[in-house]
Parts: structure tokens; C-alpha cells; sequence
């Protein structure tokens, strides 16, 4: 149910950027932006979808949310791949943004894609109501901005260069806004468009998000390149701090399958109309990219 599901959302979500794409015609950042935007799990855009059907939510509303999520998460990756940041050549498998073409072109096809992103908010289709769009808006740059992701980022860069190393407690906290704040407003965009109650589903993305970091860091250490389509060992190579260095690799897999039982205690108010949410959760830890 939920690989079907998940294939899904993501056709219909490349169909959306596709239209929102489609004015900029050949204009120099299209291609780029394009290439950036493509391919990927699609588990953001997933959790968007899935929790608005829950709802009785359609589809041709609750996708423009998934691909406004869709393009703020690609935006976030061309930005950590530069040299300023993470300094990665490789992802999802193919030549990073700033690799392909070049700095400058990386940085405004970020731009770009962050701006697309809140456009798509703004799309009728979405919600007849305006205020709920508008809400849709305001918690996304909440998400996304200096009180959630960028501030998990700020935080990742500066803990690079820090003489002590983070605590577990630190690094829980650094990835809850990094990783787990665009999770969050991805599983509770269902609730929010349906005007129901999101408390369930905030729940379970804070262990799903946080699932999700670990994982990432066990296949930072156990991955294999070929199947995450980047470059492993980068962790360990700069020193860094992670779950795995932390609580070690046995450890780390414990916690993850730990935080995969709380996030399936939460969806227990959804009983079955929650299956494909719940199989969402055990695919985090379960994954090899």
C-alpha cells in the first residue's frame, strides 16, 4: 500500500512542478532548477497527501502543498550541497547543482526554488478559503526559516567547527529543526487544510523525523554510495558528532526502531485509515538511501 501510494504522490507531484515550471519556459535557471527539483523519495510530499486523504481531503487540492514542501526541500539541498556548506558533488545519485553549472547558479536556483514553494501556497486550488491558505503559508516559513530548518543548519555548521563535540541532547534538538521541521509540517498539512485537530500526526513526525535522522546517520556509516546516491563517511571523516558516534551503531538502530513504536502509538486515534502512514514509518528505518 504505501510503495503504490508513494509512487503515486510522486507522479503527480513532478506533474505539478512541471505546470508551475512550465511559464519559465528556457530562461536560464529553468533547466537547473528542473534537474534540482526531480527525483528523490518523495516522503515529504507523501506525508502531505496521505494525511489529507485521511481527511477526506482530495488529492488535486493536497498536492500543491506536497509540491510547495517538494521545493523547499530541493531548495535546502542545493544550498547544503556548496562548498560553503556541506561541500557535496554528488546527489540523489547525479552531479550536485553547483558541479553541473556552477556557484552562483546553484545559489539562485535555491532562490528560486524557495520563492516557487510559497507560490504554490498561494494557489487557489488549494483551499477556497484564503485564510487557510494563508495559514498554510505562515507555518511554512516557520518550518523553513531561522525558527526551524535554517536554524537546525546554523546550528550543523557551527557544531563543525566547535571544540566540545554535541550532546545527545544537542544533536536531538539540531535535527528536530534541521530534518524534522519540514517532516512535522508535511504530516500535519492534512489536518491543518481539513481544519481538524493535528495533534496525532505532530506527534508521530517528531519520531518520524527524528527516525529518519538516524537512519541517515547509520547509512552515513553502513551505506553503501551506489544505493543513497552520495557520498558516505563524511561524518566520520570531519569528526562530527552524530547518533551513531554517540550512542553506536547497535545503539543508534535500537533508538530508531524505539522512535518507529511511538510514531505508530500515535496514529492509533486514525486506527486503519492510518495503514499507509504507519507503513511510512517502518520504511524510514528500513531504507538504504
Amino acid at each position: 500500500m504505501f510503495q503504490e501510494r508513494l509512487a503515486d504522490v510522486a507522479g503527480q507531484v513532478e506533474a505539478c512542478l512541471a505546470e508551475m515550471l512550465l511559464p519559465m519556459g528556457t530562461a536560464p535557471l529553468a533547466k537547473p532548477m528542473r534537474y534540482a527539483s526531480r527525483g528523490g523519495k518523495r516522503l515529504r510530499a507523501f506525508l502531505v497527501m496521505e494525511s489529507a486523504a485521511m481527511h477526506g481531503v482530495s488529492d488535486a487540492a493536497s498536492v500543491w502543498a506536497a509540491a510547495a514542501v517538494e521545493a523547499l526541500h530541493a531548495y535546502s539541498l542545493v544550498h547544503d550541497d556548496l562548498p560553503c556548506m556541506d561541500d557535496d558533488d554528488l546527489r540523489r545519485g547525479q552531479p550536485t547543482v553547483h558541479v553541473k553549472w556552477d556557484e552562483a547558479t546553484a545559489v539562485l536556483v535555491g532562490d528560486a526554488l524557495q520563492t516557487l514553494a510559497f507560490e504554490c501556497l498561494t494557489r487557489v486550488d488549494l483551499h477556497a478559503d484564503a485564510q487557510v491558505r494563508l495559514a498554510m503559508v505562515a507555518s511554512l516559513a516557520r518550518a523553513s526559516g531561522g525558527r526551524g530548518m535554517v536554524l537546525g543548519q546554523a546550528q550543523d555548521v557551527a557544531a563543525e567547527t566547535a571544540t566540545v563535540p554535541l550532546t545527545l541532547e544537542q544533536i536531538t534538538e539540531l535535527q528536530a529543526l534541521k530534518t524534522g521541521a519540514l517532516i512535522g509540517w508535511s504530516a500535519e498539512a492534512g489536518a491543518v487544510l481539513a481544519g481538524a485537530d493535528p495533534e496525532p500526526l505532530r506527534r508521530y513526525a517528531a519520531a518520524l523525523g527524528l527516525a529518519f535522522q538516524i537512519t541517515d546517520d547509520i547509512l552515513d556509516v553502513a551505506g553503501d554510495a551506489a544505493k543513497t546516491g552520495k557520498r558516505v563517511g563524511k561524518d566520520a571523516d570531519a569528526g562530527k558528532a552524530t547518533f551513531v558516534s554517540l550512542l553506536g551503531l547497535d545503539g543508534a538502530r535500537a533508538r530508531a526502531n524505539s522512535l518507529v513504536e511511538d510514531a505508530e502509538t500515535a496514529l492509533q486515534a486514525y486506527g486503519d485509515r492510518a495503514t499507509a502512514l504507519r507503513e511510512a514509518a517502518r520504511f524510514v528505518i528500513s531504507r538504504e538511501m
